[in-house]
């Protein structure tokens, strides 16, 4: 694609835009419920460990040397191992930390490996298999790498089994070919919040061994839930070789960019290749930040930090069934989101957002961008392929970043201004 200076951009440029909710972040308003930003950070602990750091550096320049350069693709073997008894102990993944911790593998954040696994695995014309709805930073990577993306139909228990065999069988009647990847996020999902049961989690496995697809499970959520949930799909993955496991510190620990993952092993190689032209490494000082904090302070934070989310999500929960009109709202267990949908289809969250919402301080993600730009859906008889098309009636409302009390007041406002406009 040429413009006036000459050159040329990639095709991609002009049919992708900035992320919404990227974008969303350059406006600054008092009720801010738009993108996923932890708001319960233990900042005290970073601190202590940064200040014991200094003192280290100080005394060992030589691992102050080594922290301050550069590192392996894949992680630093010390905070992989730090991370594999974690992912073991509390997460039960299957691996033996002590001897299969370089099973184990850090990105710079959990979005680099969505990306990489994406490059690595997909050619243009190849299937993928997403949620309707489902998370954006997914969606447009794959979009953009030339995918043909599937999306299931949810309920308030997450992705339908059955819609993905249909979808399947759909793959191969109209593009010749079976599915290569199945995305989920099975606790409190972004957008929705819906929490896969354990027998939904069984059934997307045993589907993906039947028909030899790479289950990818993004665990962002895992460690942000209000009451005790089903095991990880990973835990059914025995052989590591059907589950591709990814996790971050940024909704657990702080947004240092950070994310980990156990992926099989054939998987792993080519997405630390793609990693390595990426960026090289991730900083090791981070990492070092990061091994302190789950070594000696995760569960202490978590003990603080989970039960502070948890009112937060009340707040909004409750302002919502006061103050919002007709219309339908999930009940998360965990993670950031609440998903709304109104009861008037033609109402367009976007427009109301741009000419209502943001002039009254308040911020929100409309739920557009959580569909496919270009994709197909399982049709609700699960006979065909329609052309997917977004819902413009929703919003993703995030009640991780503000205070209870903030959150409370702006529903309140937001609701009022809803019931305005829609009667």
């Amino acid at each position: 694609m040429a413009n006036d200076r000459g050159y040329g951009f990639a095709t991609w440029t002009s049919f992708i835009e900035e992320s919404q909710i990227r974008a969303l972040l350059k406006f600054s308003v008092k009720y801010y419920f738009a993108g996923g930003k932890p708001g319960i950070i233990p900042t005290d602990i970073f601190a202590d460990i940064m200040a014991d750091l200094s003192v280290k550096y100080k005394e060992n320049p030589a691992m102050a040397l080594d922290d301050l350069n550069y590192g392996p693709t894949g992680g630093q073997t010390w905070f992989l191992k730090t991370l594999a008894k974690r992912l073991c102990d509390v997460r039960k993944i299957p691996i033996n930390c002590e001897d299969e911790w370089d099973r184990v593998s850090i990105t710079n954040g959990s979005q680099q490996a969505l990306y990489a696994l994406l490059d690595t695995l997909i050619d243009p014309g190849d299937v993928i298999l997403t949620p309707s709805p489902a998370y954006l930073g997914f969606l447009v990577p794959a979009v953009k790498l030339g995918a043909r993306v599937i999306t299931i139909p949810t309920d308030n228990e997450g992705i339908i089994p059955e819609f993905v065999e249909r979808a399947i069988h759909l793959s191969k009647i109209n593009f010749g070919k079976t599915p290569d990847l199945l995305y989920v996020v099975p606790d409190s999902d972004n957008p929705k919040g819906t929490t896969l049961s354990m027998k939904r989690r069984r059934a997307l496995f045993d589907i993906c061994e039947n028909h030899n697809i790479l289950l990818l499970e993004d665990s962002a959520y895992a460690e942000i839930q209000f009451k005790p949930n089903p095991k990880p799909i990973k835990t059914l993955d025995k052989e590591n070789t059907r589950v591709a496991y990814l996790g971050t510190s940024s909704k657990e620990a702080a947004v240092l960019r950070v994310g980990y993952s156990v992926l099989p092993v054939n998987v792993r190689e080519q997405v630390l290749k793609d990693k390595g032209y990426l960026d090289l490494c991730t900083t090791t000082l981070v990492q070092r930040i990061l091994d302190e904090y789950y070594r000696k302070y995760i569960d202490q934070a978590m003990k603080v930090g989970i039960p502070l989310y948890k009112k937060r999500y009340e707040a909004m929960a409750k302002a919502m069934d006061e103050f919002f009109p007709d219309g339908t709202r999930t009940d998360p267990t965990g993670g950031f989101f609440i998903w709304w949908q109104s009861a008037k289809p033609d109402f367009d969250s976007s427009e109301f957002m741009q000419r209502v919402a943001i002039p009254n301080e308040l911020l929100y993600v409309p739920g557009g961008p959580f569909y496919p730009i270009t994709g197909y859906t399982v049709s609700s008889n699960g006979k065909e392929l329609e052309t997917s098309v977004p819902e413009p009636n929703t919003m993703r409302l995030g009640f991780s970043y503000a205070s209870p009390e903030i959150i409370s007041e702006g529903i309140e406002r937001l609701g009022k201004l809803l019931s305005t406009e829609l009667g």
